[in-house]
């Protein structure tokens, strides 16, 4: 375990919210104390724009654990769904607890593992995959490299959807060559990039295996069957980053 670093629990005087650090300057993953299974963060989200196209996953694979705001989320909302984490870093897991991710049953599995091997030789296609596997030092090469996003598309079924969490162009200069490779494996006509997050630090970036699905006009409106309305409308202001996206980018397109 000494091979990565600690990352540690920041909570605030009141103990209202509590986070996950590897620095100062920046978070991992931030929970309210009052809504341990909210999504606290804009980019994360964002992140779940998936559920416009796709309401009702099988499966759903994970890259990057933190302090557990997907996982936790979709394990309470998308009760049908089988959800896969690959954390490679053991320290992360073992504050699973501190954050109330729910233990390993025969809906979720967290596994101590390279997201990157997890892709490449995935125990089945995944309906979704999402992709927020930070470290102390930022988006780790691994899995922004070609053959990672390569490696994405193929571990996908034919509907399936990559979404990834990428650093800004405001805040990383290899922005553009992250999403160049994304567009590279799935296509130009079948990526979407989502603004950025808070303080402009986080893009999120949807992919799908087949174009048409992005160019849909009849993307749902409506949570999916059985999907906590009060968990819905917190998504709305999310739902419509994306949908104002997609709206910009078929208009730049000429395919509105």
């Amino acid at each position: 375990m000494t091979d990565h670093v600690r990352p540690y629990i920041y909570q605030d005087r009141d103990r209202t919210v509590r986070a996950l650090h590897f620095s100062l300057s920046e978070i991992q993953s931030r929970m309210r104390m009052d809504d341990p299974d909210g999504l606290d963060l804009a980019y994360t989200q964002r992140m779940m724009g998936f559920l416009l196209w796709q309401p009702r996953p099988t499966s759903i694979a994970l890259i990057g654990l933190g302090g557990g705001s997907l996982v936790k989320f979709c394990h309470r909302h998308l009760p049908d769904s089988a959800l896969r984490v690959a954390e490679i870093n053991p320290h992360v897991i073992a504050l699973r607890d501190d954050f109330g991710i729910p233990p390993d049953s025969a809906r979720l599995c967290v596994v101590c593992e390279d997201g990157a091997v997890l892709v490449r030789d995935p125990p089945q296609r995944f309906d979704v995959l999402l992709v927020d596997g930070f470290d102390w030092e930022g988006l780790p090469d691994a899995l922004c490299s070609q053959a990672f996003y390569d490696d994405c598309a193929g571990a996908l079924t034919d509907s399936g959807w990559l979404v990834a969490n990428l650093p800004s162009s405001a805040s990383q200069p290899l922005f553009a060559v992250h999403v160049a490779r994304i567009r590279q494996t799935f296509g130009a006509d079948a990526v979407l990039v989502v603004g950025d997050g808070e303080r402009g630090t986080n893009s999120v970036v949807l992919a799908c295996r087949h174009a048409q699905a992005l160019q849909r006009r009849d993307i749902t409106t409506r949570g999916p069957a059985g999907f906590d309305a009060a968990a819905w409308r917190a998504l709305q202001p999310a739902m419509a980053a994306v949908r104002r996206a997609l709206l910009e980018q078929q208009a730049d397109t000429g395919t509105a």
